[in-house]
């Protein structure tokens, strides 16, 4: 079996295990305690807090380290945001963020604040422009990951760090995603990220605040981790997290170079070997170790059940595999296919041989899916020279096979209302008009969508 979701978390880092399994005998103690026990346990947080605070670039008693990387966001944006309470109570976050911090923006909201998604392009980065237009006189707080989790597109934190510094807003960055691969570059105020992400154990987060930075901890006060992160420290996993980061930072260059020539192949091929697809992120400006693609005519979760018979693990951001049957808001925010949608995530030392298995797999795969989707002959009526399909009812990818088995109906010029009460046509007939060249009139109510046939 091929796991290629290392995105979603990373297969424990050998120098993670060690350091766990070498920390369980000395790290069960309190290390607030002052007896031999206590002190021991003491030296190895310190140490690991002094390993991690170099591999972020930080000052050892800026970082704290959280039960997950999601407690870290919480309470790092909760955190800054009440430091700041009689500046304002504005945030500011990427339409592409984690949910973590989308939700803590929701939070924010119904609290009464307010806050601003800046929108991404097709490559799902933000433009610095924007990013800096919506800095306000009342903004309390500025997010922005330095990298996505689903596309892998690296975003322009130092440049958007400069625009927050300029007019004295703090910056939080997720970097969970990146960490792994380096520091992250600019003057950002808050970082946050995960150790399962880089190879360390599940239940660790990081939350640096550098100094200058207003923070009042939020929630019932705690002595341990500065107040920032309330309980009883893990600290045989920290270890194993601050251990473990450092390793794959210093394995980081060369398998970085690998990885990367590795994704551009998967890139470059499935274009070729699957027609239909379209392969979204920046090309250039994105981590080594992503690649997503998204397949026309093909639901995701069946693509990912015949992929993981054959032997290969990965992740989807389509529609078709979420019990909301909405689209990813990635996807969603960036305007591309939804539909098919697979995210392959090369872990540390994935095998040239396992990525030529997995373009030999694929075709095949999509293939059988396309013939067991093969919807039946759409149900169409002529209203007023518009021909109408009738796929109310029908979820994805099923309204855009009906769309395409007619648009060839209509004469040039001609046009299609499909109707569908599909969240995901939203975004895939839209992103399928601009795969195959026809023109998206927009939406009715209905909810019905036009397209006119341009090709």
């Amino acid at each position: 079996m091929s796991y290629f979701d290392a995105a979603s978390s990373h297969p424990l880092h050998p120098v993670a295990r060690q350091a766990l399994l070498a920390s369980l005998d000395d790290g069960w103690a309190d290390p607030a305690r002052l007896y031999r026990e206590g002190r021991k346990a003491r030296l190895l947080l310190d140490a690991a807090r002094e390993a991690a605070a170099e591999a972020v670039g930080c000052r050892a008693d800026e970082l704290v380290f959280t039960s997950s990387g999601t407690r870290a966001v919480h309470s790092g944006i909760a955190g800054a945001l009440a430091g700041r309470r009689r500046v304002g109570r504005h945030l500011i976050v990427s339409a592409v963020e984690h949910s973590s911090v989308l939700h803590s923006a929701e939070t924010l909201v119904a609290d009464g604040g307010s806050s601003t998604e800046v929108p991404v392009d097709r490559t799902g980065a933000v433009s610095v422009e924007d990013y800096a237009g919506s800095l306000r006189s009342d903004t309390a707080l500025a997010c922005l990951q330095s990298a996505n989790h689903e596309v892998g597109t690296v975003q322009p934190v130092a440049e958007v760090a400069e625009a927050c510094r300029a007019v004295g807003v703090p910056l939080l960055v997720d970097a969970a995603q990146s960490l792994g691969w380096g520091p992250v570059e600019g003057a950002w105020s808050l970082l946050t990220a995960s150790a399962h992400k880089w190879g360390g154990p599940a239940g660790v987060g990081l939350l640096a605040v550098r100094k200058g930075a207003r923070f009042a901890p939020q929630g019932p006060v705690d002595e341990r981790e500065s107040g920032r992160a309330p309980g009883f420290e893990n600290i045989p996993a920290v270890v194993a997290a601050a251990a473990s980061l450092r390793a794959v930072h210093a394995e980081a260059t060369q398998e970085a170079l690998r990885l990367r020539e590795l994704t551009d192949r998967i890139r470059a091929r499935v274009p070729r070997l699957v027609p239909g697809v379209d392969v979204v992120g920046d090309p250039v400006r994105r981590l080594p170790g992503i690649v997503t693609f998204s397949c026309l005519y093909v639901d995701g979760e069946s693509l990912l059940h015949a992929l993981d018979r054959a032997g290969f693990s990965v992740s989807s951001g389509s529609s078709c595999t979420s019990s909301t049957l909405t689209p990813s808001h990635v996807l969603k925010a960036m305007g591309v296919l939804s539909e098919g949608n697979v995210r392959v995530s090369l872990p540390l030392g994935a095998t040239e041989e396992d990525v030529e298995r997995f373009l030999a797999v694929l075709p095949d795969a999509v293939a059988g899916v396309r013939e067991e989707l093969g919807a039946r002959t759409p149900v169409t009526t002529v209203e007023e020279d518009v021909l109408v399909v009738d796929a109310l009812g029908k979820r994805c990818p099923i309204p855009v096979i009906e769309l395409a088995k007619v648009i060839g109906d209509v004469p040039v010029g001609g046009t299609v209302r499909v109707l569908s009460d599909d969240e995901a046509a939203r975004l895939d007939i839209p992103a399928w008009c601009e795969m195959r060249g026809q023109e998206y009139i927009g939406e009715e109510e209905g909810p019905a969508y036009l397209v006119r046939r341009a090709t």
